[in-house]
């Protein structure tokens, strides 16, 4: 079963923009897991303009399911995710002004980096997934630096989704299956949704898991989240 993992960043950023603490971030997250998601997904920033750091630490001894704390790793990051010690920890390439991630890791060009921060967070028993496109080579030196996983990044596939599914889901089939073969698991995240989700976890049937926030929460605004929840759930099976 691919797991479904709820990024849970989009409540904190609707609590940010009034103040106070709805939505209350503690009771979404028991909410999250309570409806079926099989684990929580954060993604501290550095201007904490959604998830704060104190929130993860706060989150963080309520999630029974599987935790995954995303991020680019900083010293403040990787300090926060020695404490917490999730299940997974994703590494991701964002700049600190970015609004949103927009790029995987060029694992080449940053490997030495990368692979001191895989041995520091393996040593702790905390999973290591890396953010990446569907670049072979770049996947091949994901498993010499001995992460785990990795998570593909599935923007470009939703965009050209509505124009030509097959086009669009088969760079990533090669990925993942590329990724398999030598090793490693396969998560996906960015711009997945009800519309094209199904359709990558038929050609991928082996997902581990998918990270999933600002569509399914669009879509909680009119269903609900526990619909929702179970919505997507069932664009899984």
């Amino acid at each position: 079963m691919t797991k479904l993992s709820v990024n849970i960043n989009k409540f904190a950023t609707l609590r940010n923009a009034r103040g106070g603490n709805n939505p209350n971030i503690v009771k979404v997250t028991q909410d999250v897991q309570r409806f079926g998601a099989n684990g929580v997904t954060v993604h501290p920033r550095p201007d904490e303009r959604h998830i704060r750091y104190q929130d993860v630490l706060d989150i963080a001894p309520l999630i029974y399911t599987e935790f995954n704390i995303e991020g680019y790793p900083d010293k403040r990051w990787l300090d926060l995710v020695l404490r917490v010690k999730p299940t997974q920890a994703t590494l991701v390439p964002d700049a600190p002004n970015v609004l949103t991630s927009n790029a995987g890791w060029n694992v080449s060009e940053n490997s030495v980096f990368l692979k001191e921060i895989v041995d520091t967070l393996q040593r702790e028993g905390i999973r290591v997934s890396i953010f990446v496109e569907t670049d072979l080579k770049n996947i091949e030196k994901v498993a010499e630096i001995g992460a785990k996983r990795i998570e593909l990044y599935t923007e470009p596939y939703a965009r050209q989704y509505a124009e030509n599914p097959q086009k669009a889901v088969e760079p990533y089939i090669k990925a993942a299956e590329l990724a398999k073969n030598i090793g490693l698991e396969v998560n996906a995240g960015h711009d997945l949704s009800l519309e094209n989700l199904a359709f990558l976890k038929r050609n991928i049937p082996f997902l581990a898991e998918v990270s999933i926030g600002h569509a399914l929460i669009c879509d909680a605004l009119y269903v609900g989240l526990e619909n929702t929840i179970q919505l997507y759930l069932r664009q899984l099976e």
